[in-house]
């Protein structure tokens, strides 16, 4: 029984190692889920969008989505946190104390056997000690009776020495009957302790340690189902997470999506015209015209080989200058007429009408297809916004200033309920003078008012920048129209998005154009002489005009305008030094000048 004693010693060990196993294996669940939880939220963190409260960046429906969805997801990882939180609080902190109760109460047990064996043995030995004793007593008392036989039958003993002995041998036998006696009730009390131990006792001992280890394995039961209902509590609100994930994914819209990309880059700007048809077999015509018919040159017609029809240094080709062959100067057009060998008349045209055709076409200004992208990049390039929106395009323009609009009406109703909450209390403070004292908020109604009167300029101001806007994209819809319906080519210059000027001092006088082009041809050639100036500016802001066919300015400085702005916000501006380039309209101070004709 000793032996089962330690046995049941070394299993009830091993239950409390085991619930302290299965505690260790709930904390590094609950580790992983904290850090599931944690790195989830990172996750999130990390790919949610940081944007000030006024960005105006356009919201798709696919990005709404995934910022919905990421949103779920962080609720996701808050289910995590709950589940780790309720195994941490329920299974893993339930486990430890009952751990430590279970220690207190195995060790208690322990004891108790541990002293009951140590009684048991205490008795043992006291009647084992007995026993020896009477034992011994009981040789002495046979040696003394031997010894007293002896004498007793010696003749030669004398009657002193038989006395002697026979008073030795009743001492003796007295001894050994008392340690007989003592014997004999040690042993009646051991075997009554034995009983009791072994019947009493230890069941008892036994018993109690059988009920500690059933409560400690039906702890372990109640402990993992409390680990499968932190769990599927959570169930429910995860469903709701992916449900709302889904729905996410469902409201992506792509037509919405299209239409917010047409509204965010609509720029207002006209496309550019129709290319024109180069002929490079006007040297071939011309051989051919020269064999047939003769026609004199005339040498004032003759253009100098050194000068093109346009100035190189007044290119303004937005990506560098754009090299050509030069064709060879032609004379002006002909028309000749000739006889078939039957009489009948055809005409025939010479090389000189197509190179009229050219030439009058490369007086005007080369278009910039491109220079819209110059434009939208203004903003980037030239540093801080500025407060008309000008530097951008005009439908983009308009959308900035509308919203403008809109923010300071809503800042001048909130100045408006203030003022009319100020004068309300005002008026009960001057019923009631106990409430306070109505002087004390004039100088806060001041304040708003002036705050209105400032919203109020401010909104008169953006809104004249918006008529001004809407003005100039009616008049450019209606110009395109026009040209539409026309498909003719004006003889003036054309601004950088294709507008055209009439007035005539800007023209550049060639020969006489006898048949109006369907298209628009885009040339490096400009005229021999530079364009007169049609008035003078003065830059309010300075210009850095890095973009190629931009002018650099700085502040204060006079130029001369010789083309005016075609509701594109850009002016055509020249040096006194002759360099000429577009700045912007909103930098300067323009002063035009009626019927000039040259600086």
């Amino acid at each position: 029984l000793k032996d089962q004693f330690d046995n049941l010693d070394k299993h009830t060990q091993w239950g409390i190692d085991f619930l302290e196993k299965y505690a260790k294996f709930v904390k590094e669940r609950i580790e992983i889920e904290q850090n599931y939880a944690k790195q989830l939220r990172n996750l999130v963190k990390k790919y949610c969008p940081k944007r000030s409260p006024k960005d105006e960046e356009p919201r798709f429906t696919s990005c709404i989505a995934f910022f919905n969805i990421l949103n779920e997801l962080n609720d996701y990882a808050g289910q995590r946190e709950v589940v780790a939180e309720e195994m941490g609080h329920r299974v893993y902190g339930e486990l430890m104390r009952y751990s430590h109760d279970l220690k207190t109460e195995r060790k208690m047990h322990l004891q108790e056997g541990r002293k009951a064996q140590q009684y048991l043995d205490m008795c043992w030995k006291q009647m084992d000690n007995s026993k020896k004793k009477f034992e011994r007593e009981c040789r002495e008392a046979e040696k003394a009776q031997q010894s007293y036989e002896r004498l007793d039958n010696d003749t030669n003993a004398t009657k002193a020495d038989v006395e002697k002995a026979k008073q030795q041998l009743n001492l003796r036998t007295h001894m050994a009957d008392e340690n007989k006696n003592e014997y004999a009730a040690q042993l009646q009390n051991f075997n009554g302790e034995q009983h009791k131990h072994y019947y009493i006792v230890i069941p008892q001992i036994y018993k109690q340690l059988q009920e500690m280890d059933e409560r400690r394995t039906i702890k372990l039961s109640e402990c993992y189902k409390g680990f499968a209902d932190s769990e599927r509590k959570v169930i429910p609100i995860i469903s709701k997470c992916l449900e709302g994930m889904i729905l996410a994914a469902k409201s992506v819209d792509e037509h919405r999506d299209s239409q917010l990309v047409i509204d965010c880059f609509k720029s207002g700007f006209e496309p550019p015209g129709d290319f024109p048809f180069e002929d490079y077999s006007q040297n071939i015509y011309r051989t051919i015209s020269d064999g047939t018919i003769s026609t004199p040159k005339q040498e004032g017609m003759r253009i100098d080989s050194k000068t093109t029809v346009g100035k190189a240094k007044g290119k303004l080709w937005l990506f560098g200058k754009k090299p050509k062959p030069q064709s060879p100067p032609l004379t002006p057009t002909s028309l000749y007429t000739s006889s078939t060998p039957n009489g009948s008349q055809y005409p025939i045209f010479s090389i000189e009408p197509v190179h009229y055709c050219m030439s009058d076409i490369k007086t005007g200004k080369p278009r910039i297809p491109s220079f819209r992208s110059l434009k939208r990049g203004w903003s980037v390039k030239m540093g801080p916004a500025l407060e008309d929106f000008s530097h951008l395009p005009p439908e983009q323009r308009r959308k900035k200033l509308q919203q403008r609009i809109d923010e300071l009406n809503r800042e001048l109703q909130k100045e408006t309920d203030q003022k009319d909450a100020l004068i309300k209390m005002k008026d009960v403070y001057e019923k009631n003078p106990q409430m306070g004292d109505p002087s004390s908020l004039q100088p806060k109604l001041t304040e708003t008012m002036s705050n209105m009167d400032r919203l109020r300029m401010e909104i008169h101001k953006n809104e004249a920048w918006l008529s001004e806007v809407e003005g100039k994209v009616a008049a450019r819809s209606d110009r395109r129209h026009s040209s539409d319906i026309n498909h003719l080519v004006t003889q003036g210059r054309e601004s950088p998005e294709g507008s055209y000027t009439d007035d005539a001092n800007q023209e550049v006088r060639g020969p006489p154009q006898q048949h109006a082009h369907p298209n628009e041809f885009d040339d490096e050639f400009e005229d021999d002489d530079p364009l007169p100036a049609i008035g003078h500016c003065k830059a309010i802001y300075p210009f850095d005009g890095h973009n190629e066919g931009t002018l650099a300015m700085k502040e204060g400085e006079i130029l001369y305008i010789i083309e005016e702005d075609k509701g594109d916000g850009w002016t055509r501006a020249r040096r006194h030094n002759g360099e000429e380039g577009y700045v912007p309209t909103s930098y300067i101070d323009v002063t035009l000048e009626k019927n000039s004709k040259g600086a």
